[in-house]
């Protein structure tokens, strides 16, 4: 069996680029990847931050300068009163850095087409005793509401507090996964429940990116068909063509007909 490799990943440096911008020689890679880890870990188990809805941390350097790009849906939790909440998280990132450290924070408008968010989503409401198939079923259709061109979610663990861990998935659409152009996002979270860890995996098909393009490119929708009119036509057609010249009604006057042929005149006829 093959193994599913992470669209994300699969994808940078044909449709994507990479969450950290920047470039390090063999010396600083080390410290530099460490920091980068540190940073997000901040980011994610920043005290009052739960949920906050933090898609994915974005991260730039230059020569004295760290940038740091927040993608959320709930900005005004990051942001604060004030803006308190960006002044504190600059200066814990400016301690650990020792760099001049800049914020940015854009907003996710829906968060039902983000496959983190959703995947996040999906775990809080299991973590509540909400039951996994109805929570998938809602984020698929949240999901395909909003234009998505496909979504698929899996949840994987002891659901149910089975005795045996089982997989289970709901989905709606298409997702290719092997189509580089296509723009699938991906997200991952975990459920902790009593039973143990439930993994929940989330794809979102968004439509294709093609080159030089910035953003998806839609399919065309497909012109509808009005097959029941062409239907009712066709049979209203088909009903006055026989009647008149040798359909049902037709060979039923003929054959029982007026000018000898049914039961009556030679058949059922009254003149012949």
């Amino acid at each position: 069996m093959g193994h599913k490799i992470n669209p994300i990943g699969f994808r940078i440096g044909v449709i994507r680029d990479a969450d950290s911008k920047w470039y390090a020689d063999k010396k600083n890679l080390p410290r530099l990847l460490r920091e980068d880890y540190d940073i997000r870990l901040i980011v994610k188990k920043r005290k009052g931050w739960d949920n906050a809805a933090i898609a994915k941390t974005e991260i730039e350097r230059q020569a004295n300068q760290v940038t740091v790009t927040l993608h959320t849906a709930k900005p005004g939790i990051i942001i604060g009163r004030g803006g308190k909440g960006i002044d504190d998280l600059k200066a814990d990132l400016e301690k650990l850095t020792k760099k001049v450290v800049r914020i940015n924070v854009q907003e996710i408008r829906h968060l039902e087409t983000n496959a983190q968010l959703v995947a996040e989503s999906i775990a809080q409401q299991i973590e509540k005793r909400i039951g996994h198939k109805r929570a998938m079923r809602q984020a698929v259709t949240r999901a395909m509401k909003l234009g998505v061109r496909g979504i698929r979610c899996a949840c994987a663990g002891r659901l149910g507090g089975s005795e045996m861990a089982r997989r289970e998935q709901d989905r709606q659409g298409k997702i290719p996964l092997h189509t580089l152009r296509a723009d699938i996002d991906y997200g991952f979270d975990e459920a902790l429940t009593q039973y143990g860890h439930i993994g929940i995996k989330v794809w979102i098909y968004k439509g294709d990116i093609l080159p030089g393009a910035r953003r998806p490119v839609e399919a065309p929708a497909a012109p509808r068909q009005e097959r029941r009119d062409d239907r009712r036509d066709r049979r209203d057609g088909g009903r006055d063509g026989g009647r008149d010249g040798g359909g049902r009604d037709g060979g039923r006057d003929g054959g029982r007909g007026f000018g000898g042929g049914g039961r009556d005149g030679g058949g059922r006829g009254f003149g012949g």
